[in-house]
């Protein structure tokens, strides 16, 4: 069965891994908003679900960095699972994740919205803003933003504070965000271009399979298709495919590149495809029937496909009444008023 929802996981501030991945102006502070009302309200009233604690300081912190913050209802042309937050120069809209099925306590995950799906930022939003100070910290004096960190003084020591990067003495940006503030998809990406980079593939290798570990990304299908790509760089290539087909089991808009390049690897033709279409018929949907699964189930899983052919051309808004309504016939009423939401 298809995942349509999350699972749940804990998100420590750091995490255990293997060694191979540690390889003067004074400032002025313009005015910004200091609440936003409308995101948190949505968020509760709307998406059904906890607003995570430290959504203004991150919305407060992305307007700072020059994006501007947009609203939480402007979901058109995106796909239907985000909170729009707010939206860079270059057009990206960083959002939080609903997960359809999300279990009660989840966090909400930070995401940046593409054309087929989303890419994973960060597991919460406390992470992301410790990511987003330390890197600001690294920078000279000349061009650090002084703002960002008078934006999170006021939140008693949650976040990280300036300096501690170069106290800790540890050797590299990338390390340091591993170790002391969490787990993110780009940065173990970048570890293993690094250890290639040096010609050390068994590291490369130890670091892919790391990232493939269930409980760092569940629900998240951009691991494996990241390690299929390790595991032919090095000739592996039966164990790529393997992985690939693996990744293909979750969402397809998770797979952090275009549904196409995922198939390849996993050397499939447009079977999956077809097999999916004829999945979400009236004779599908009969022949599930005729096997016992039980009709809410079988209402998720259409979702679940429908959201996953959206992916392959980005065609969001085409399916999103169809999903609702499969969410309202699984009697997940909230999803589906959440999925329907056009502000």
């Amino acid at each position: 069965m298809k995942a349509g929802g999350g699972v749940v996981f804990s998100v420590p501030r750091a995490a255990a891994f293997p060694a191979v991945l540690f390889g003067h102006r004074r400032p002025t502070f313009r005015c910004y908003s200091s609440s936003f009302p409308e995101h948190a309200s949505f968020i509760k009233d709307v998406a059904a679900t906890q607003p995570p604690e430290h959504l203004n300081h991150l919305l407060k912190m992305l307007q700072i960095k020059g994006d501007q913050i947009i609203s939480p209802g402007a979901k058109q042309g995106l796909i239907p699972l985000v909170v729009p937050l707010s939206k860079n120069k270059s057009g990206s809209v960083t959002a939080l994740l609903r997960w359809p099925t999300a279990p009660a306590g989840m966090e909400m995950p930070v995401v940046e919205v593409r054309k087929y799906g989303v890419w994973l930022l960060s597991k919460n939003v406390e992470q992301y803003i410790n990511r987003i100070l330390v890197e600001e910290d690294i920078k000279n004096s000349q061009e650090r933003n002084e703002e960002l960190f008078h934006a999170s003084s006021s939140t008693e020591n949650k976040f990280y504070e300036k300096g501690d990067f170069a106290s800790s003495q540890i050797s590299s940006l990338e390390t340091y965000l591993l170790k002391k503030v969490g787990l993110f998809p780009d940065i173990l990406e970048r570890k293993v271009e690094q250890h290639f980079g040096k010609g050390d593939n068994v590291s490369a290798l130890v670091t892919g399979e790391f990232y493939i570990k269930r409980d760092h990304f569940p629900g998240f299908g951009r691991p494996f298709v990241f390690n299929a790509e390790v595991l032919l760089k090095v000739g592996r290539s039966i164990e790529s495919k393997d992985s690939a087909r693996v990744a293909l089991k979750s969402p397809w808009w998770t797979l952090g590149c275009e549904y196409q390049k995922a198939a390849d690897l996993a050397q499939w033709e447009d079977e999956q495809i077809e097999y999916i279409k004829e999945r979400v018929t009236d004779e599908g949907r009969q022949d599930d029937l005729k096997k016992g699964k039980e009709p809410a189930q079988i209402a998720l899983d259409e979702a679940a496909f429908l959201l996953d052919l959206a992916s392959v051309e980005g065609t969001w808004d085409a399916s999103v009444d169809r999903v609702a309504e499969c969410y309202r016939e699984a009697g997940l009423h909230d999803i589906a008023t959440f999925i329907l939401y056009k502000g």
